[in-house]
């Protein structure tokens, strides 16, 4: 009797796991990034023909990216295209700012100070947390090599 339970669960863990397809989701992520970059590379090339410099347009652009993506977490499209596009949607400035966004839309019911000030930086904290140490880290290394007289 128990070797039958176990074989039935076997076959219920199987029936609900989902299974996926590493070049279908390689697939997605390309398209999704792809079109991300191309949105980006528009809106830089718009700012362009404005008369901005490299610099501003790149900042208006990334600015506008942001944006964007914080309004799509709000009415909940990104993380459709996050779950459809994975890496290609994560990993832009796209992804970090909806990374930002989603926890203090989430938390919001649980007030400004407690919900959004407590919670909004439970995804991006470890990033903006680790690369802040390591890029101190690093200047810290090259500045005992400078002082060493080795650079």
């Amino acid at each position: 009797m128990d070797e039958q339970k176990k074989k039935q669960y076997e076959e219920y863990v199987k029936q609900v796991t989902p299974t996926h397809s590493l070049p279908v989701q390689m697939l997605h992520a390309f398209i999704v990034g792809g079109i991300i970059c191309a949105l980006g590379q528009a809106i830089l090339n718009y700012a362009g023909s404005m008369g901005m410099d490299k610099e501003t347009a790149g900042s208006v652009c990334s600015l506008v990216l942001v944006l964007l993506s914080v309004i799509l977490t709000g009415f909940g499209i990104y993380p459709v295209i996050t779950k459809w596009g994975g890496a290609g949607a994560l990993v832009p400035i796209t992804g970090f700012a909806n990374s930002v966004a989603a926890p203090a839309i989430e938390f919001k019911k649980e007030g400004q100070v407690f919900g959004i000030g407590c919670k909004i930086f439970t995804i991006a904290g470890p990033v903006i947390l680790y690369g802040i140490f390591t890029s101190w880290l690093l200047g810290l290394v090259y500045w005992c090599v400078k002082m060493l007289g080795a650079a």
